[in-house]
């Protein structure tokens, strides 16, 4: 039986992350994505790994969270990225495509968790870790969606954050907790810690000398 406390803090971490990823005031999109960080903090003492928890919070919260909020104030005498992101999206025409790619990736994941499961778990109610489970998927998918549609190096950045949260929760939920497991997950953190050290660094390089925010290329303007 999933508690009422399961339930909020799934429902937080769903808003937080959509929350996240479609504000285009940056610097409101980086402290949610560090109130993010710590839910899924909470959600990993709630699941019994306080290592983890720990490590979510420093990690994820303090150190990536604080390198986003760093990488928009600047350094020395670069200057300061736009707190508001103006760039455009994708085409539209590619919005079905990605829908599609999205949706079907979803349905073929969700449908390899079911077969680990198996027919006995899919027949009893919702458990605790099925639903963390389908959190997880639901985090990716935002995050994926995200990472096609936006221009943003630093919207990017927090999409694939975000899609390492989800791969984290789904792993968690669905592999048996080893320490195999905790390993993988601590240097997932690791690694998307680094990973955004870097990207900051290439997007205040790239602003510094283009006064660019995307690597794609701006259409010229019309004679």
């Amino acid at each position: 039986m999933v508690s009422i406390t399961v339930w909020v803090l799934v429902g937080a971490l769903i808003l937080l992350a959509a929350a996240c990823l479609m504000d285009r005031d940056l610097f409101r999109a980086c402290w949610v994505f560090i109130a993010f960080a710590m839910v899924m903090a909470l959600i990993w003492l709630m699941l019994g790994e306080p290592w983890l928890a720990l490590a979510e919070a420093v990690l994820g919260a303090g150190l990536t969270g604080g390198t986003l909020l760093w990488t928009l104030r600047g350094r020395g005498k670069r200057p300061r990225l736009a707190p508001l992101d103006r760039t455009p999206r994708r085409r539209r025409l590619t919005a079905h495509l990605r829908w599609l790619m999205t949706l079907t990736w979803l349905g073929l994941t969700s449908l390899a968790i079911g077969q680990l499961q198996g027919l006995d778990a899919r027949m009893h109610p919702l458990s605790v870790d099925t639903l963390f489970a389908l959190t997880g998927l639901l985090v990716m998918s935002l995050g994926l969606w995200a990472f096609a549609a936006q221009r943003h190096l630093l919207r990017l950045l927090l999409a694939f954050n975000l899609i390492g949260s989800g791969v984290f929760l789904l792993l968690a939920s669905v592999a048996v907790p080893r320490a195999e497991v905790r390993a993988l997950i601590l240097i997932g953190l690791t690694v998307g810690l680094l990973g955004s050290v870097l990207g900051a660094a290439v997007l205040l390089r790239l602003h510094a000398l283009t006064g660019q925010v995307s690597l794609m290329t701006p259409p010229k303007a019309s004679a």
